[in-house]
């Protein structure tokens, strides 16, 4: 059976492709509704335009009426009729003519039909006292507007208006447009068809220099260049794949650094093992003395290994996401006097003084488990990088909102710009004297537990002086 290969692009097409597609149908479909829109819509149009524009002329004369035979009235009428080409009749209560402008020179209320008295009749007919008709010219054939309505009072008038307004015929008119559109059309669909292809590989050249780009640093090239000019988009990806790629070069190295540094730290040990259990079966099986000597140094290499191969697999668990808190409530003063009483034995045996500053006890509620290998892995470190005084100094300190614990050494402190490292696998500074002592996963174990319990964490270091690490404990039982 085939499988199909992933991320295969025999079925899709090319972003530059697509929009063009969309760009030319953008195109397209503008023309169409500009030509259905101007060519069939365009009479209907103009006769709604026309009806309101005369039903708001006419509102104009009515407002501004006053009395039938106002001079002012009839001069304001004339200016109207003039301005927009109407032909205006307006009658007194007894349908006698008191005006008329005949701006057209063929209106149907002025015509030999004389239709005056039926227009009149209609408009008293009419439920709004208002009447708007399309009355064909018998002379001329053409369609004409006629409105009318009351003067004055409706159930009582005073007199009435008329207006007559020709439509004039759209047809050849439409004629002209469509040839107009269709020059039009072919000039810009061709210009769409030219400025589309440009456009598309505008936005496409930088996605397709990022693709690029993108196959090198999956074939491991982590000196890969992402260019992402042309727009924002393509720089903001550009930019994060370069972050990415930093941050995926820095996990190689520390991937390799581990397996180097957890292949190195294994076979040490197991050579040793290796070897004391030969040197037992060929030379001291038979002398007490040196085959438990021998055995002695046999369990050390295997709890080393033991403790190495634990604290890969808690970090591994803390780094997963899989390991889970147990939290508990507990004194944290009595605790940390538990833990530096530990360290007794080797305080004793080497020299060492750990110094404790407590404050008064508080209860705090986490896993007391991995909080107490957060402080012994601390203290430790502590005592691997402290001076020559051999002195290092824990310090609790109640706080309004949590607990903060501090542990001190009198070493030569970390650089500024190594400080950000410390807290990452195997990374060991420079700055001791003595043998040290550990894994090297201890700090990278502390951050995981400390973020898996959302503590705020870090280090204070002056060259010369020592170092500090430190963590608030925000999870205090309230009394």
């Amino acid at each position: 059976m085939k499988l199909k290969k992933i991320g295969s692009t025999k079925s899709k097409l090319p972003l530059k492709f697509k929009v063009w597609i969309y760009f030319v149908l953008f195109t397209l479909m503008v023309f169409l509704l500009l030509w259905v829109c101007q060519i069939f819509f365009l009479e209907n149009f103009y006769e709604r335009m026309k009806v309101r524009s005369t039903s708001s002329c006419a509102e104009q004369i009515t407002e501004a009426y006053t009395n039938i035979m106002d001079k002012d009235f009839f001069d304001q009428v004339s200016d109207i009729a003039q301005k927009n080409d109407f032909c205006v009749e307006i009658l007194d209560r007894h349908i006698r003519s008191r005006y008329s402008a005949e701006i057209l020179g063929d209106c149907i209320i002025h015509g030999r039909e004389n239709m005056t008295f039926q227009y009149v009749q209609e408009i008293n007919k009419s439920q709004e006292h208002i009447i708007k008709d399309m009355v064909k010219n018998p002379r001329s054939g053409y369609d004409m507007l006629l409105y009318g309505c009351t003067l004055g009072d409706p159930e009582k008038p005073d007199g009435y208006l008329l207006i007559n307004s020709a439509l004039v015929p759209v047809g050849s008119t439409v004629d002209i447009i469509k040839q107009q559109l269709m020059v039009i059309t072919v000039i810009l669909i061709i210009a769409a068809f030219f400025i589309s292809m440009l456009l598309s590989e505008h936005l496409s050249r930088p996605i397709d220099n990022i693709t690029k780009s993108t196959e090198k640093l999956a074939k491991g090239d982590f000196n890969t260049k992402f260019e992402g000019n042309g727009y924002l988009e393509a720089k903001t990806l550009a930019d994060t794949l370069t972050y990415a790629e930093k941050e995926l070069s820095r996990v190689d190295t520390m991937q390799r650094d581990l397996i180097a540094n957890v292949s190195h730290d294994l076979r040490t040990p197991l050579t040793m093992v290796k070897a004391y259990a030969e040197m037992i079966r060929d030379l001291s099986g038979d002398n007490p003395a040196k085959r438990n000597e021998h055995l002695d140094i046999i369990i050390n290499e295997t709890d080393r290994l033991a403790l190495l191969v634990n604290d890969i697999l808690d970090l591994s668990k803390l780094e997963s996401g899989k390991q889970e808190l147990s939290p508990s409530e507990f004194g944290i003063r009595s605790k940390l006097s538990e833990i530096i009483d530990r360290f007794a034995g080797i305080s004793e045996k080497k020299g060492y003084s750990i110094e404790f500053a407590p404050d008064e006890e508080r209860t705090v509620r986490c896993d007391v488990v991995k909080i107490e290998q957060v402080i012994y892995n601390l203290i430790n470190n502590a005592i691997n990088y402290t001076g020559d005084d051999k002195k290092v100094f824990v310090r609790q300190i109640n706080q309004p909102d949590g607990v903060l614990i501090e542990i001190e050494d009198t070493g030569q402190g970390i650089e500024e710009d190594k400080i950000k490292l410390i807290f990452d696998k195997y990374y060991r500074s420079e700055n001791h004297k003595r043998e040290v002592v550990g894994t090297g996963l201890g700090l990278s174990i502390v951050k995981a537990v400390l973020k898996l319990h959302d503590y705020d964490y870090g280090v204070r270091s002056t060259l010369g002086k020592g170092s500090t690490f430190w963590f608030k404990i925000s999870d205090v039982v309230s009394k």
